[in-house]
């Protein structure tokens, strides 16, 4: 029989660490999680320690190689998915020299104003700056401060002597394959958001040096550009005795988490599109075209697959919607029912809500707890409940949550759609969300479109790192991915519901055209 082969795929998340055993045809065969915690901090801060991920990274490695579910030699390599947009500082060593600041991390904004002001402006943007962005990059920082190269500004300007002290400023992934290998370099999609390349040409992606000086950041503290798909090296032999391994597994370059999950969709052929719902979620399609909607904060970036864009609109929150009303309304020390955790917490929520009607009798959420990102670039837009009445019982705000983070999605997806050129459906959903039915079946009514669950949804981070390394490793080519996709059921939207979601999220979106400018005025950073 011929030999099966097996990728170890790390997906770190904002939760956590989970590592997977998949084959490289994409099957899962085995998982374990590993929580690390996230510290905010005023004026809009958002760290956690890098430290507590390679912990992680070690322990999930560890429990896995040693329950030998697979023959341990037949595990061939090695790759990481890790959150868009995390930055962290390191020596020459790879070591981090603190905490690395998160997607969440909005304390850059104050200089990427500053960087993107000019005379004649528009939404905050000077025209000139914008053409000179615009072109090579399809996007530039947003205003918001959550990119990379706000957190290097950051840096750079709140704490220089760190800034000097930086050997290279690594995205998450790329920090964790140091850990790994011993090897610095980053790859082309995992640097988008340091807005400091040029990416007009898919296939020959690399850093411009005007922009670079525009940005006013040292190029010899960005980290050299590598493909998704090339090998980076060999795992450390120390790394692998610990982690379980056997001597020569070899590590690839991988992708972010955006990237990873559409390769892992299977949504991988132009104008296919998936949606993403964990702690936040987006809207995504393959594009064979380099293009900018600067309106609505939704560009071109690079993807895994050599010469391909996506197309991707990120919201802040929205598994993460329901965190917070376990942790902070139910369940947390200052809950109304502290301790009385149901040993299933989030399917317990969605039980609660499955019996209240379509439209939780006009009860609408909107789930901008940390500000948002798209469709809208505002930071100090909030989250609310609105049109509660005397019959409102928590069912119905349950319920009223999960409808919220669809109706952000339905948001989301009217600009994708419009920048693609066509309609997306159906749409593949993966995440944490997708293993809620009475979810899927609410985006399936909210958006009105057929929802394709992926099987094993919360895998599909690593799902797609594992076949990008069986790319690497000459296992298959990104064109056998949708043939190696299965898929658990399909939502067809009911039409009966139609016209209730299409009320509630007309009314939705003119919540924050009416108080935008409140939201503003209350929560202006100082």
């Amino acid at each position: 029989m011929k030999r099966q082969k097996y990728i170890l795929a790390i997906d770190h998340g904002t939760s956590g660490i989970k590592a997977s055993i998949v084959s490289v045809r994409g099957r899962v065969i085995d998982s374990d999680f590993y929580p690390t915690p996230i510290h905010f901090l005023p004026e809009g801060g958002a760290e956690q320690d890098p430290e507590d991920w390679w912990n992680g990274v070690l322990a999930t490695s560890k429990r896995l190689t040693a329950k030998k579910t697979v023959p341990i030699e037949d595990i061939i390599a090695i790759c990481v998915s890790s959150t868009f947009s995390t930055t962290v500082a390191v020596d020459a060593r790879g070591c981090h020299l603190a905490n690395a600041l998160t997607w969440m991390d909005s304390r850059g904004a104050p200089y990427v104003k500053k960087l993107m002001s000019g005379v004649i402006s528009f939404q905050g943007y000077g025209l000139g700056k914008v053409l000179k962005w615009l072109p090579k990059t399809a996007g530039g920082p947003t205003l918001s401060g959550k990119d990379d190269i706000a957190h290097v500004l950051f840096w750079k300007n709140e704490r220089p002597r760190l800034y000097e002290e930086a050997y290279l400023f690594l995205p998450s992934k790329d920090y964790l394959n140091a850990r790994l290998t011993g090897e610095l370099a980053a790859s082309y999609d995992s640097v988008q958001l340091f807005w400091l390349t040029d990416i007009r040409d898919a296939r020959n992606i690399r850093y411009d040096d005007g922009l670079i000086a525009l940005a006013g950041i040292d190029k010899s503290k960005l980290p050299p550009l590598k493909n998704s798909t090339d090998i980076l090296g060999p795992l450390l032999p120390g790394v692998a005795s610990e982690m379980g391994l056997a001597k020569g597994v070899r590590v690839v370059t991988g992708s972010p988490d955006h990237q990873c999950a559409c390769i892992g969709s299977g949504a991988v052929r132009d104008f296919e599109g998936h949606i993403y719902i964990g702690t936040s979620s987006w809207v995504q399609s393959i594009v064979p075209f380099k293009k900018t909607d600067v309106f609505h904060s939704i560009a071109s970036f690079p993807t895994s697959i050599p010469g391909k864009y996506q197309s991707v609109n990120e919201q802040d929150i929205a598994g993460g919607s329901l965190d917070f009303l376990l942790n902070n309304i139910m369940h947390g020390t200052q809950g109304v029912a502290p301790g009385a955790w149901h040993e299933n917490p989030f399917g317990e929520l969605t039980r609660i809500a499955e019996n209240v009607p379509a439209g939780s009798h006009k009860l609408i959420f909107t789930p901008w707890l940390n500000g948002e990102r798209t469709p809208v670039d505002d930071i100090t837009v909030r989250a609310g409940l609105y049109n509660i009445s005397k019959t409102t019982t928590f069912r119905h705000i349950a319920r009223a949550f999960l409808e919220g983070v669809a109706y952000n999605t339905r948001w989301s997806l009217q600009f994708v759609e419009r920048f693609v050129g066509r309609r997306l459906d159906p749409l593949v959903i993966v995440g944490g969300g997708a293993r809620s039915r009475l979810w899927c079946r609410i985006f399936a009514d909210v958006l009105d479109r057929k929802i394709r669950v992926a099987v094993c949804p919360m895998q599909a981070n690593a799902r797609g790192a594992a076949f990008i390394a069986a790319v690497g490793m000459d296992e298959i080519s990104f064109d056998d991915v949708p043939g190696l996709m299965e898929y658990e059921c399909d939502f067809e939207p009911r039409p009966e519901n139609k016209s209730v979601y299409d009320e509630l999220f007309s009314a939705f979106v003119k919540i924050y055209r009416n108080n935008r400018s409140m939201f503003r005025e209350l929560n202006r950073p100082s």
